[in-house]
């Protein structure tokens, strides 16, 4: 929905499809348009979302240097540092789709 009148727009699937995935409730994105039709979603470089189910770390795992899959809020599977774990923040790269930083 837009910032100033609260209109809702519709963003056709193939423009947003591989963008949902870092898509939260509130964020900010910009919509360009040309000739009034959406032609792309540009999303921050980096979102924070949160952790909701990863393995278990194993005590030592932050000395191996490894990854692990983690599913996160909006459904993203993306592979993350041994050391993180459920109910973190994490930020991650949208250009890229990778593990930035535990957000503290």
């Amino acid at each position: 929905m837009t910032q100033d009148t609260f209109e809702t727009i519709v963003i056709p699937t193939e423009i947003s499809g591989d963008k949902i995935p870092y898509l939260k409730e509130g964020e900010i994105v910009t919509v360009q348009y040309f000739e009034g039709n959406p032609i792309n979603v540009a999303l921050p470089i980096k979102v924070e979302l949160r952790v909701v189910s990863t393995p278990p770390g194993i005590k030592g795992d932050t000395a191996t240097g490894g990854s692990k899959p983690a599913t996160l809020a909006t459904g993203l599977v993306i592979h993350v540092p041994l050391f993180i774990k459920e109910g973190d923040i994490i930020r991650i790269n949208t250009e890229t789709g990778q593990y930035v930083e535990r957000v503290n």
